[in-house]
């Protein structure tokens, strides 16, 4: 997987493309962690127009994003989720702790 950072006004973007998998969740969070104790930053937009599959480690991998930002008093969005990927962070109850949008633009307004 890829992952791609950036941060603008407190929210640390991260795009992601590929597989996001057992393989990959290692490696996103050291790179988000990293960034956020880089930046300061205590709000995540996840992009994931590029991400084609995710599995309980990726999942698992968000889950405790979530749980360090919260501990921070920010939030989690997600947006530009390919359908099939949606399905799954819909069945994992994962909308129920992370709002999901249309757009990067949309996301950014939630903060």
């Amino acid at each position: 997987m890829k992952i791609s950072t950036e941060v603008k006004r407190g929210i640390l973007t991260i795009r992601l493309a590929g597989e996001f998998d057992m393989a990959s969740a290692e490696t996103f969070r050291q790179t988000v962690d990293e960034a956020l104790d880089a930046s300061g930053a205590k709000n995540i937009l996840l992009d994931m127009r590029q991400v084609t599959f995710v599995d309980s480690s990726g999942l698992g991998a968000m889950i405790g994003r979530y749980k360090r930002v919260m501990a921070l008093g920010g939030r989690v969005v997600a947006c530009s989720l390919q359908p099939q990927v949606a399905r799954i962070l819909e069945m994992s109850g994962l909308f129920r702790i992370i709002s999901r949008h249309t757009t990067e633009a949309e996301a950014l307004h939630q903060f």
